[in-house]
């Protein structure tokens, strides 16, 4: 428990926990939202923080930290990524699809059955890096789907994807922007909006509730991970075990060959398939 208080106590608007606490808070998102896009909200309003879409049993779950929507109906997907993630099998970066995911189970959670298409809100998906995915030094990278055979002639989807660099040097951002930016990186207040921030912070960490809320929410994680360790290890000894036997029964056909015996009868004393004993009759000849 005293580990978990530290951590608690050193959290920083990077952590997702912290993070989706802090947009939780109307003035801070709806200011973040209008100084980013430069426009004018008159009313955001929270569909759910940190919200579950699973579509089906057999679908990838994934978790948003907040989806909010403005007066005109437009949906926002506010992200936090600390780290740029590879998937270690195909030594490829998660996030282009990972944008794609979000934005396909956003899609299906906005429309409801039986709904034309035209009635899809335009949506914006937002993720606040602290890395700079492209390595070309701007602070925002915006997506939104064009001709390639026309680059001027884009597809009105009205689907946008932001990805923000905090780290970035290069484009056109508002002083708010660029301290909110700063904030993120080095925890410098240098404006009244990123003071609000560290203010709203540092009152969360005197709630006992948020306090508690956070210790569980780490207990179970605990639990999830250790419970998935286990299931690894299980796994790992059976693979040990069956590969075992089968080293082990390929010593004791080749053992029979040495003693003359068919492969009909090699077969029957191993239990292994007829074909495996053949080709490893090939392999002693």
């Amino acid at each position: 428990m005293h580990d978990l208080a530290t951590k608690f106590a050193n959290l920083t608007i990077q952590s997702d926990f912290i993070f989706k606490k802090v947009m939780s808070r109307k003035r801070i998102c709806k200011h973040l939202l209008e100084e980013l896009l430069q426009i004018e909200i008159a009313d955001i309003n929270y569909l759910e923080a940190e919200k579950t879409l699973e579509p089906e049993y057999t679908s990838r779950g994934i978790r948003l930290d907040i989806i909010v929507a403005d007066d005109k109906n437009t949906h926002y997907n506010l992200e936090m990524q600390v780290k740029n993630n590879k998937n270690p099998d195909t030594d490829t970066y998660v996030l282009p699809k990972r944008s794609r995911y979000y934005q396909a189970l956003l899609d299906i959670d906005l429309l409801q059955k039986g709904q034309p298409y035209d009635l899809l809100p335009p949506t914006f998906i937002i993720f606040i890096c602290v890395f700079d995915f492209f390595e070309q030094d701007n602070y925002v990278y915006t997506f939104k789907k064009r001709c390639l055979e026309n680059l001027e002639l884009e597809l009105p989807d009205e689907a946008t994807t932001m990805i923000l660099n905090t780290k970035g040097t290069h484009g056109d951002i508002s002083k708010d922007i660029k301290s909110f930016y700063d904030y993120v990186n080095n925890h410098i207040v240098t404006t009244d909006f990123t003071k609000q921030i560290d203010d709203e912070i540092s009152y969360l960490k005197l709630d006992t509730k948020v306090r508690r809320e956070f210790m569980l929410m780490e207990a179970r994680l605990l639990d999830e991970r250790r419970e998935g360790e286990a299931v690894g290890i299980a796994k790992g000894k059976e693979i040990g075990l069956a590969e075992g036997e089968a080293k082990e029964k390929l010593a004791t056909a080749k053992r029979l060959f040495s003693m003359g015996l068919s492969v009909q009868d090699i077969a029957k004393a191993t239990s292994l398939p007829i074909e495996q004993v053949e080709a490893l009759q090939a392999e002693q000849a």
